[in-house]
């Protein structure tokens, strides 16, 4: 196996997520023209249970793997690494058991908690059959992402990376054959395609645990896995204190993204069924916001994600150093690269999302309301988890929690009075819901920011003026795209017209947007100007060359 170097890594994780990321956008759309709006609700709402206890199964080992890993290799305590690697799998064997017992057996009472008294839509017994289907992965997945991290702390990103696009590649392929051949070659009802479709997440685990597994197994020496490490002194009982340690801050922030979306779903269930809305308005509604247009989301999470990942790992060395003003520097650099990259794209998803709801799940007026609100959740995650990034680099342990569970909180207690009071102001009552969620991870923002901005007198005064400065462009790229608007019809029952709508639009305000950012020199003061004159000094040489 190959050691890949920060940068090289860093690029492949990258185009690894980014990939996978569009794959998950696209195969969307022809699982729900499979399904319907009622299967597509069953699907959300067995997965929202999976990944809750996904992040219980896990309880953040792979990460705390990784970094274990990594330290003793650096040590060249070769048999401390391998006993690290075989207690993180001892104690996934008895997490990934345990959690998929409690899921099978509570399925039912989960499922009662999510429908309710709700009638005429997925009853009871579907939900629950398809949650038992789901948990199956939860035998596999734990396994698969400690196994990443034993690889991933050696710098060998290249293996979990395919891994990675093996298992969302295979786990497509079940999802769309399956939910095909089950609903249009032998007529099942939907409620069988999808259970058929849940498959996909264990099927997809299990072959790229296999794959990972062949390439280590070819690899035992180089990863310290064979029986002639030299014996040292460290204890299994500190390894497991340490897995311990390192591992709770990552619980607790991932089990707050994924009781966000949990929660909201529940509320909005009950908050628009208590308002009169019928069932499968209701269940369309509630997993649209949970589910489906997070899909769509994810065109901004990925890319702003992947342009920021390089610079944390920098933030750490500046803060082994005690080098504050790089440090202060770095987190500037990083809250840029996000509202940059993130914010207009947001603005242009939220101006066009009719068209773009109408080409992955058809036309509907609700779905594009609510996706032209939920892509600005999206920003407000991407501040959220590099925030909560830029502080646990810093070991502000104490303020991840305070952070985190401030914000889940108060979007938790803001979400039904918000819907409410929209409702009595003659807004969707649904909005309210995403507004919280917005609210929420820009309070744990705030106090992540603010944190070590009062301890270390970090100043955000460089990300105020570069943002300010980013209104220009992005006003100017909004009136662009309300004009075209005007000229260029389309048809939101034909996907070949939105299509050519949101490409046309796209281009034209893309253009705008980076075309006066350059000239106002919002390039340089975001990514720096050593970083643009290199690049144009490249480019420079390529026409030359040419």
């Amino acid at each position: 196996m190959r050691r890949s170097s920060f940068i090289e890594g860093t690029f492949i994780a990258t185009f690894a997520i980014i990939f996978i990321k569009i794959l998950g956008m696209l195969y969307v759309i022809p699982f729900y023209a499979v399904v319907g709006i009622q299967g597509s609700a069953l699907y959300a709402y067995a997965y929202g249970i999976y990944n809750m206890f996904l992040d219980i199964s896990t309880i953040g080992l792979p990460i705390a793997m990784s970094k274990i890993t990594n330290e003793y290799h650096t040590l060249k305590k070769m048999d401390a690494k391998k006993r690290a690697y075989n207690i993180a799998i001892n104690i996934m064997r008895f997490a990934s058991i345990t959690v998929f017992i409690l899921l099978f057996i509570f399925a039912k009472p989960l499922a009662m908690l999510i429908i309710g008294n709700l009638t005429g839509g997925n009853t009871i017994d579907n939900v629950t059959t398809a949650i038992r289907f789901v948990s199956l992965a939860i035998l596999v997945i734990p396994y698969l992402s400690v196994t990443k991290g034993y690889l991933q702390g050696h710098n060998i990103i290249n293996i979990p990376s395919a891994g990675n696009i093996i298992e969302q590649v295979v786990r497509i392929i079940v999802v769309l054959g399956g939910s095909f051949i089950a609903i249009k070659v032998f007529n099942f009802g939907a409620d069988v395609g999808v259970d058929i479709a849940l498959l996909g997440a264990f099927v997809g685990g299990l072959a790229s645990y296999s794959y990972i597994k062949i390439k280590m197994k070819k690899s035992k020496e180089q990863l310290s896995l064979t029986e002639d490490n030299k014996k040292d002194k460290i204890s299994n009982k500190e390894i497991r204190k340490k897995l311990i340690s390192y591992a709770v801050p990552f619980i607790i922030i991932n089990a707050v993204s994924s009781l966000y979306g949990f929660i909201d779903l529940l509320l909005v269930l009950r908050t628009m069924e208590g308002l009169g809305l019928d069932t499968i308005t209701v269940e369309f509604i509630a997993t649209s916001i949970s589910t489906w247009a997070g899909k769509l989301n994810m065109i901004v999470t990925s890319i702003a994600m992947g342009m920021s990942v390089s610079l944390i790992p920098t933030i750490v060395e500046s803060f082994t150093l005690k080098d504050w003003s790089s440090v202060n520097k770095k987190i500037n650099s990083a809250l840029k690269i996000i509202l940059f990259i993130s914010l207009p794209m947001a603005v242009g998803i939220s101006m066009l999302a009719p068209s773009i709801w109408s080409v992955f799940y058809g036309n509907s007026d609700i779905g594009g309301t609510i996706l032209s609100v939920s892509i600005f959740t999206a920003v407000a995650l991407n501040l959220y988890m590099v925030s909560s990034s830029i502080i646990q680099g810093l070991n502000k342990f104490k303020t991840v929690y305070i952070a985190s569970i401030s914000g889940f909180v108060i979007n938790g207690l803001l979400d039904v009075p918000l819907m409410l009071l929209f409702n009595k102001f003659g807004l969707q009552p649904y909005l309210g819901a995403l507004v919280a969620t917005i609210v929420g991870f820009l309070i744990s923002t705030v106090i992540a920011l603010g944190g070590i901005k009062k301890e270390h007198k970090m100043s955000y005064i460089d990300t105020l003026n570069t943002l300010f400065k980013m209104l220009v462009p992005l006003g100017v790229m909004i009136v662009a795209v309300i004009l075209l608007g005007m000229v260029l019809p389309v048809n939101l029952d034909d996907k070949l017209s939105c299509i050519l709508f949101i490409l046309s639009n796209a281009l034209v305000g893309g253009s705008i947007y980076f075309v006066i950012s350059w000239k106002m020199n919002i390039f340089k003061d975001v990514f720096g100007r050593d970083a643009i004159n290199k690049f144009i000094t490249k480019l420079k040489k390529l026409t030359l060359k040419r």
